[in-house]
């Protein structure tokens, strides 16, 4: 029997990750947004080569630099010009989806915002000179409520903002002004404003459900003097079939992702780089979500090990084992990678992969495959073969079934850091690199599609409460719990158990 040895990339924490906060969003926007025509075909996490080169076959249109068609850099500027309509013009969707969730890296949304109130009014007072048509001023106004609709569906919570709200009211003054004669503008304006209205108060309220994103409870105490009894509950005592707990499972996980929302993703690069005096720094409060979802896979680690190690029966040790293997090997089936990682993490965390009596009795070989799926080598490579055919399944889906992709967060958010480090924001002739920023809100932008996958498996409240409530063991318990099923084997493990006994005492 081989030692099972802990895989310590499995609990990679990314700095950006910390000191976060929440919130939650509805929906993306409702305009279609289209990457593939933009960049190309890439693989999500695959770093793009030559981001911002400026290479053969590029052109520069005033500020703003082009290359085979696709926008590259520009200054900010220029960029902001790009993303105001005009007459003749109505910037594309995919570029008004990127510019409004990356330029929050350089400027606030409500300065953002009064920037493109003051390129609407020089452009509205060239547009109101003697002799100018009067229809030409209702399809630019017409323009600069539809760019706003898209902002507010997009990235409602930028106006939860007393000044970005403040500049939206006034943009929208001045636009309903040349709408006297029959109210289209204006109708326009209302039902936009209703919308934004309800998305943010659908958000305030679930702010109030923040205490159950929180994480279960440590069980500190009590473990630590003894072995709970065999007949306590366990996993296997609310719910022995994998595939209806790898289903809950992936119930959770949709849930908690679909509080996760663009600029909370964007906080990644927000945050670092404060050498950077163009950055704009990130609002803390907007990414609590972030930190509960990854909360919650160190928590669905930890109860692992603890429905594992707190066992007190080898057989039944060895049962639990091989039933939490058939669970993420459903959760592969399923296209939820998170709680399949999640799973094998515990498994492999210390405390379990020493018992290597209980493993002994264990039937390993599909274990073997769910580790090979999760292989770090190569940058994870066999992981991102399985989420690109998961991809791939998604998008020629027919049922909701089949379009659930839910990808390994900590990964996903290791890709963003390491795009935003290896690419800088500006080129040496101080254009922002746009191009890196493609790439950034593509990958982000994907990410939101797979949240909005409603979950096709009927919820069971008796096996989520169990999920979510059930208290778990701290590292300390879960070593002791490990050292009284099989006695320390070499001296090391001696030491440690030595220890932690002595510290026991000392409690006592």
């Amino acid at each position: 029997m081989r030692q099972r040895a802990a895989f310590p990339w499995l609990f990679i924490r990314i700095h950006p990750l910390r000191q976060i906060g929440s919130v939650t969003q509805e929906t993306m926007p409702q305009t279609s947004v289209v990457f593939s025509s933009i960049l190309g075909p890439s693989h999500s996490g695959q770093v793009q080569p030559g981001m911002g080169e400026r290479g053969s076959g590029a052109s520069s249109s005033g500020e703003l630099v082009f290359q085979e068609g696709r926008l590259i850099s520009g200054s900010l500027e220029a960029l902001m010009e790009h993303l105001v309509p005009t007459v003749d013009y109505y910037p594309d969707r995919t570029y008004i989806f990127t510019f409004l969730l990356s330029s929050r890296v350089f400027i606030p949304p409500h300065d953002l915002l009064a920037r493109v109130g003051q390129i609407c009014l020089e452009q509205r007072q060239q547009l109101e000179t003697p002799g100018s048509e009067k229809a030409k001023l209702k399809s630019f106004s017409a323009k600069i409520v539809q760019l706003l609709k898209e902002w507010t569906e997009a990235f409602p919570y930028d106006f939860q903002d007393e000044k970005a709200m403040a500049e939206l009211k006034a943009i929208t003054h001045r636009v309903t002004l040349c709408d006297e004669e029959n109210g289209t503008v204006k109708k326009a304006i209302a039902q936009m404003t209703q919308s934004l209205l309800l998305s943010l108060a659908a958000r305030s309220q679930l702010q109030e459900l923040r205490e159950k994103l929180r994480s279960p409870a440590m069980d500190k105490g009590s473990v630590l003097k003894a072995k709970p009894p065999a007949t306590q509950k366990d996993i296997l005592g609310v719910c022995c079939d994998p595939l209806v707990l790898a289903q809950q499972l992936t119930h959770i996980e949709l849930e908690r992702v679909s509080s996760i929302h663009p600029e909370d993703l964007m906080q990644i690069v927000s945050h670092m780089d404060s050498r950077d005096k163009h950055r704009c720094r990130g609002d803390l409060t907007k990414t609590y979500s972030l930190e509960a979802y990854d909360n919650w896979f160190n928590c669905l680690s930890m109860l692992v090990a603890t429905e594992v190690c707190r066992v007190v029966k080898k057989k039944h040790r060895t049962r639990m084992l091989e039933f939490f293997i058939d669970v993420a090997r459903e959760c592969f089936n399923i296209g939820n990678f998170n709680s399949m990682m999640a799973i094998i993490s515990g498994m492999n965390l210390s405390p379990v992969a020493r018992l290597k009596k209980t493993w002994s009795k264990v039937k390993t070989a599909k274990f073997d495959v769910l580790e090979h799926h999760m292989d770090p080598s190569s940058n994870f490579c066999n992981y991102r073969t399985a989420l690109q055919g998961a991809t791939q399944r998604s998008q020629m889906a027919n049922s909701s079934r089949e379009k659930i992709v839910i990808p390994v967060f900590n990964l996903f958010v290791k890709d963003i850091y390491f795009l935003h480090k290896i690419h800088t924001n500006h080129l040496p002739n101080g254009h922002v690199n746009f191009k890196k920023f493609w790439e950034i809100s593509r990958q982000i932008h994907e990410f939101m599609t797979w949240t909005q996958v409603e979950c096709p498996f009927e919820k069971d409240k008796k096996i989520q409460n169990y999920l979510l409530t059930a208290p778990i063991y701290s590292e300390e318990a879960l070593f002791i719990a490990s050292f009284e099923s099989e006695g320390p084997e070499n001296h090391m493990e001696k030491d440690s158990w030595k220890t932690l006994r002595t510290t026991l005492l000392n409690r006592a």
